[in-house]
């Protein structure tokens, strides 16, 4: 049956999938909630919005998202307090980046309205499949493709804005092997790896497959002109701790603009902790390693909010770095924690209360 609220054509699904769902053995990404919310972009604008079960969708082979990849997304979470109240975290920031990233691959934006209203609408909807408890989650996906069927090579007039959930257990994870880029690249100045395009994907999964290959789990990616500076970790954001001191790279046009990454470096601030935003070169890591006073590396991203590194290795020269029991990334981690599920004082507003 089809209701309208607030400007969305809410159609609901018939059963749910939820009790064959086993909440403590999730598999990332892979399991997904009752519904989903699709917006269709034709004759230059956003029509009405849906939400309807979660389903198949058809496309033609044409579909310019095919052939020009045109594509770009989101990484989200909603969290469930213990009194069963749903906050996001900073969701106006990533409302923000993907419309930059649509508009760099010439897409067309999203409204505003439309993107809090349907988010909104399809979190209260699929309300059971939050579970309370820190660390456990629902990950939300916004996307937009374009799927104007048409092979010829030129921004499409036909998209869909869709948002598809999957609920995440906690996250504990362990530390990661990276191995230290000296010929792939992320992405290049003037590029789109500010963008969270579909593509910047794609490009890094053969690299990373080599590196798997050597045993490690991950790369740190280097600057594409030189490969002597820092940049990110496999698809988060990364910082370095020498002594006391945190550093991370500084935001380019190569490198994403990390919701996680932002808050830390806030929270650095509040904590009193010395954080400094530079570029920062593989050789002066590597000494650091040497000497003993690179205390941490880890990486920073919505997935596993801080992802701590155990061993890096650059040129055949392996460096591991040992556990710490002042760890900065641990206190990261657990006070952001703390914020999105409602456990702690929220100083900066960075929660959203959805009502």
């Amino acid at each position: 049956m089809a209701i309208h609220a607030d400007n969305i054509v809410v159609e609901t699904s018939e059963t749910s999938k939820i009790n064959n769902v086993d909440f403590s053995n999730l598999d990332f990404g892979r399991v997904f909630t009752d519904h989903m919310f699709v917006c269709d972009y034709e004759n230059g604008a956003w029509q009405t919005p849906k939400i309807m079960p979660y389903q198949s969708l058809t496309f033609e082979p044409s579909a310019r998202v095919f052939h020009y990849g045109q594509a770009v997304f989101e990484g989200m979470k909603a969290y469930k307090d213990d009194d069963g109240k749903i906050f996001l975290f900073r969701p106006k920031q990533n409302f923000d980046r993907i419309n930059k990233s649509a508009a760099r691959l010439a897409m067309p934006e999203f409204p505003e309205d439309y993107f809090f209203n349907g988010l909104e609408t399809l979190l209260k909807l699929d309300n059971e499949w939050i579970k309370s408890g820190v660390g456990n989650s629902l990950y939300l996906r916004p996307f937009v493709i374009a799927t104007e069927p048409a092979i010829s090579a030129s921004p499409a007039n036909s998209y869909k804005f869709i948002i598809i959930c999957s609920p995440a257990k906690s996250y504990y994870n362990s530390a990661v092997r990276v191995l230290i880029a000296e010929q792939f690249s992320r992405s290049a100045d003037g590029g789109v790896g500010y963008a969270k395009a579909a593509g910047n994907y794609a490009a890094q999964f053969y690299p990373t497959s080599l590196a798997q290959a050597q045993g490690f789990q991950q790369i740190i990616w280097t600057d594409a002109n030189t490969h002597k500076y820092l940049e990110e970790a496999g698809t988060m954001n990364v910082f370095f701790r020498i002594n006391d001191k945190l550093i991370t790279a500084p935001n380019n046009d190569r490198i994403l603009d990390g919701v996680t990454r932002k808050s830390v470096i806030q929270l650095a601030s509040d904590l009193g902790i010395d954080c400094e935003v530079r570029q920062i070169t593989v050789e002066e890591i590597k000494t650091a390693a040497r000497e003993g006073s690179l205390k941490e590396v880890f990486g920073v991203g919505t997935a596993a909010v801080i992802s701590p590194v155990s061993a890096f290795q650059h040129q055949d020269e392996l460096f591991e770095i040992k556990d710490v029991e002042d760890s900065y990334g641990k206190l990261f981690k657990q006070t952001l924690l703390n914020i999105q599920h409602n456990v702690t004082e929220d100083v900066h507003g960075w929660r959203h209360e959805v009502k």
